[in-house]
């Protein structure tokens, strides 16, 4: 079965690099910055930008030609394409419909498959239009927010140790809650009102809340990793949690700040941003977290099982609820951007 798959895989890496050779030169209906809406501009991008209110299948044939957000798209586009993979060959041995403490496992899936999905479709649509500009990425917080509660769930449920367990189970997860809706409704907020001004009351509202809720969820990872004793310390579940935090910490420093694009100004219409470099660490980091957690599903049942009990569906429904919100903040903060792009049309 490991034979098959990593043929499956090799495959699709195989088809993977031959993008670039299938993507068309950078389009001449590209346009500068100059010539789009200010919600558009990215520091140091000054062209590659496509035209706005061009039709929806106009965006859509953009996925195979050359602009600035290309990259952006195909990153997670293949991410997620990887893991519906790596998903369709688990579901032939894990029974996520009668496995109850297979819930988290798959509540981690789906959550990583639709924040890639939702990013992708908001880089490869979101020129659309200002109100679809806004609306895509307040989907994309959407997904964010999700994939932060299937992250604190897995790690939670899964890679965590007794110890831990007993010192943060009263607060946990109701906070992992709590803090992924702030990261969606921060960003969201941030995205409206300060797009490209006021640098650090925007920062202040999308960074902070994520950054408290990646100290929370990744906590159960960290204790472990620091109190696993020298035999365990070549467990490939620990090794690949050990990864995900590194590509994690190098794709927030990038998420942050706009290098190397500052260096070059101008120079990086297409390759290079930093927003680029963060994609692709934030893909390496999703997928090693679900290898880490899927080894940990396998590996550590006699653990988990006795610390959780029959809390799976609990979990099911917090998930849900964190859903509801999330997608709620979203259509609310969408209304109020209808509602200032119509009153600054009169």
């Amino acid at each position: 079965m490991a034979t098959v798959v990593t043929e499956k895989l090799s495959r699709l890496f195989i088809n993977v690099r031959q993008v670039p050779r299938l993507l068309a030169p950078l389009s001449s209906s590209t346009v500068s910055s100059s010539e789009v809406p200010r919600v558009f501009w990215k520091p140091y991008i000054h062209t590659g930008y496509r035209p706005v209110q061009q039709t929806w299948r106009y965006y859509f044939s953009t996925l195979f030609q050359q602009h600035n957000e290309a990259i952006n798209v195909w990153t997670h586009l293949v991410a997620a394409l990887i893991l519906l993979l790596r998903f369709q060959q688990l579901s032939q041995r894990v029974d996520f419909g009668q496995d109850l403490h297979a819930q988290p496992l798959l509540i981690i899936i789906v959550a990583s498959i639709t924040y890639l999905t939702f990013s992708t479709l908001a880089h490869l649509l979101q020129a659309k239009s200002e109100f679809w500009h806004y609306s895509f990425f307040f989907m994309d917080y959407v997904g964010v927010a999700i994939y932060q509660y299937g992250s604190a769930l897995g790690h939670y449920y899964y890679a965590i140790e007794p110890s831990w367990h007993e010192k943060i189970k009263g607060f946990y997860m109701p906070a992992a809650v709590l803090l992924a809706w702030l990261s969606c409704a921060g960003s969201c907020y941030a995205k409206y009102q300060y797009h490209q001004s006021a640098r650090l009351l925007s920062r202040l509202c999308q960074e902070l809340p994520s950054g408290l809720a990646y100290m929370l969820d990744i906590s159960p990872v960290v204790h472990r990793i620091y109190t696993a004793p020298p035999s365990e310390q070549a467990d490939p579940a620990l090794l690949y949690h050990k990864c995900q935090v590194l590509f994690f910490l190098v794709g927030a420093f990038f998420f942050s700040h706009p290098y190397p694009e500052k260096w070059f100004p101008g120079k990086c219409h297409f390759f290079g941003q930093s927003h680029q470099i963060f994609h692709g660490c934030l893909v390496l980091c999703t997928l090693a977290q679900i290898e880490a957690v899927v080894l940990d599903y396998e590996s550590r049942r006699h653990i988990y099982s006795a610390l959780q009990g029959d809390l799976a569906h609990n979990f099911s429904a917090l998930c849900l609820f964190t859903v509801t919100c999330s997608v709620l903040t979203a259509a609310y903060m969408a209304r109020k951007v209808k509602n200032k792009l119509s009153f600054k049309e009169e």
